[in-house]
């Protein structure tokens, strides 16, 4: 992985990454910009388990600090998860994912997965919509949270701005 070290802290971290960007901002935000049963993507199909025809839910938000977007966060639950264990998530609106994920003992995490992602790569496109400058290529994490058997995959796009916040 040839990642600056600013980048690899951010990067590297298995907690909370909504509780470390508030740790470190006065003004903390999370701003939803797409929630649909979707079909999805060949890559999160395989991760989840998911054949092709498979609905899910899937949530993309960005988390600010003040009016600045750091990470674009897309998460992905099988729509027949939705009665289950992932239930509340329809509901969390402009609410952090990450506060639900961490605050249940229970929950399982897999191990990161880290990806450069550049134009033309789905993330990279969805997540720069809202950056005035697009940068060559950003780093994505991925990772599945599983409750009783059901997962969601969470993937965290970081964008510039991040690497202005302190470590």
């Amino acid at each position: 992985m040839c990642v600056g070290y600013r980048q690899r802290i951010w990067l590297q971290d298995r907690g909370s990454l909504t509780r470390r960007i508030q740790d470190r901002c006065s003004h903390f935000q999370v701003k939803r910009v797409f929630q649909s049963l979707s079909r999805i993507y060949g890559d999160e199909l395989d991760a989840m388990g998911l054949r092709a025809n498979e609905l899910a839910l899937v949530r993309e938000v960005y988390l600010y600090c003040g009016d600045t977007p750091v990470v674009f966060a897309h998460s992905v639950v099988a729509h027949k998860d939705l009665r289950g264990a992932w239930r509340s998530l329809s509901g969390l609106g402009n609410k952090s994912l990450g506060t639900v994920l961490f605050s249940n003992p229970k929950i399982e995490r897999t191990p990161l997965v880290f990806k450069k992602v550049g134009r033309g790569h789905f993330l990279y496109d969805r997540a720069c919509e809202r950056l005035v400058v697009k940068p060559t290529d950003l780093w994505a994490r991925r990772s599945l949270f599983t409750l009783h058997g059901q997962s969601i995959l969470v993937t965290e796009v970081f964008l510039p701005a991040i690497l202005d916040l302190p470590l």
